[in-house]
């Protein structure tokens, strides 16, 4: 059957469901995306380093969303969003075997990654049910083509049809800027990491309750 997220966004961009054997074509089309994020220099500050790590880190997100949650791409391959749903009980749980995974695929660089994971669960809700845009990610040569807003509409119109909030870690204030334009608000105090770059935690209502809002406020 399909869904809204395998149905065609604009006429140059469809949006699919991905499924396991896209797992690493994605992971290194996230990789390529993120190799030059603050962030991830932050990581891991050696550029070539950083090219042989990032896809299996990667791998690890993508190989645990498509199990917990939903990965949508492109018929070729050159984009993914990763979402994640997460019940109001606490922090997110780690794909099964992460911290053995990730020290073995870090070593020297693992005490950075751990740090970044404790200040995402510190700034992420905890009181509302919600679905958590892990990761958008465009292969740059495919970039400011409207792709990633095809794959974000995709899934944001099913989340406003069922009331379901999304949130989401900016990577920089450029980015920021761009998520605040698709309805997303600043979610708390901007993520500090030590000597390194801020991250920016946001939320998106879904667009149901804010029309039901207004209309709420309208004279009768």
């Amino acid at each position: 059957m399909m869904t809204l997220a395998d149905r065609p966004g604009p006429a140059r961009h469809r949006v699919v469901r991905a499924g396991a054997a896209d797992a690493v074509v994605l992971a290194q089309v996230i990789a390529d995306a993120f190799v030059v994020l603050d962030v991830s220099q932050w990581l891991i500050a050696d550029l070539g380093v950083r090219r042989m790590i990032l896809p299996g880190y990667f791998a690890l997100h993508v190989e645990h969303a498509l199990v917990e949650g939903l990965v949508l791409t492109t018929p070729n391959r050159d984009a993914a969003a990763l979402w994640l749903p997460v019940a109001a009980t606490g922090p997110e749980e780690p794909p099964e075997e992460y911290r053995a995974r990730l020290a073995a695929m870090t070593g020297p660089y693992l005490d950075r990654f751990l740090i970044l994971d404790e200040a995402f669960d510190l700034h992420r809700p905890t009181s509302v049910p919600h679905e958590h845009l892990a990761i958008l990610a465009v292969h740059p040569g495919r970039q400011r083509l409207g792709v990633g807003t095809a794959l974000m509409n995709a899934h944001h119109a099913i989340l406003d049809r069922n009331g379901i909030p999304a949130y989401l870690e900016a990577s920089d204030p450029a980015k920021r800027e761009i998520y605040l334009a698709h309805g997303y608000a600043d979610f708390g105090k901007p993520i500090q990491l030590p000597d390194g770059p801020q991250m920016y935690p946001m939320m998106r209502r879904p667009k149901s309750h804010i029309l039901s809002e207004r209309a709420d406020r309208r004279p009768k």
